[in-house]
């Protein structure tokens, strides 16, 4: 069975963005469709980076156990709040931490805000970042407009048989891709 690391990327207090990260923990499970996990940025605390883990001569225990959660994933669904017009500090202080974790790495990116647009201005930063790094970012894309509104905070979504087929479509294109990626990267 594949893995999935659900990479929550919010670590403001009252963030309502998790609420998505754990609707597809539970979508993903329920459905027994990959094994997974969140990823909680909220949980490392990390500090700002001076320097990628490739190039540390002693890094934190954190930042190793990070780092292998990311290398081990198939794939991975990055939830992303909006915040100005782009994406949170601590989304891009671990995307410049890592290098080759990322790399090829079949990645759907899921939007979220609490205005009308669902995040869908934090995408050309984003996808910019994730493409220098060398993530494969899959073709569909996931926004959540009105997010208070949409999932409770245990993550349940207001209108769950909508909400379950756009996660299904969204999810069909994150598993093409990682087992188009399986199938390029196994050596016989």
């Amino acid at each position: 069975m594949k893995h999935i690391a659900i990479l929550s990327t919010s670590v403001r207090k009252d963030r309502k963005s998790h609420r998505v990260s754990l609707y597809f923990k539970h979508f993903i499970e329920k459905n027994q469709l990959a094994s997974c996990e969140i990823v909680d940025l909220q949980q490392y605390n990390f500090p700002i980076f001076e320097e990628r883990l490739r190039h540390m001569t002693d890094p934190p225990e954190e930042v190793l156990a990070f780092a292998g959660k990311m290398a081990k994933a198939q794939g991975i669904i990055v939830v992303s709040p909006e915040y100005n017009g782009g994406y949170p500090a601590s989304l891009k202080n671990v995307l410049d931490l890592l290098s080759g974790e990322w790399k090829g790495k079949p990645t759907g990116i899921v939007t979220v805000s609490n205005g009308p647009f669902g995040g869908a201005l934090l995408l050309p930063s984003l996808v910019f970042s994730l493409w220098k790094k060398g993530v494969w970012v899959v073709p569909a894309r996931y926004h959540v407009p009105a997010v208070t509104e949409a999932f409770t905070e245990e993550g349940m979504p207001a209108n769950q048989e909508v909400t379950d087929k756009r996660t299904t479509a969204f999810l069909e294109s994150l598993q093409w891709c990682m087992e188009a990626n399986s199938r390029m990267t196994t050596t016989e």
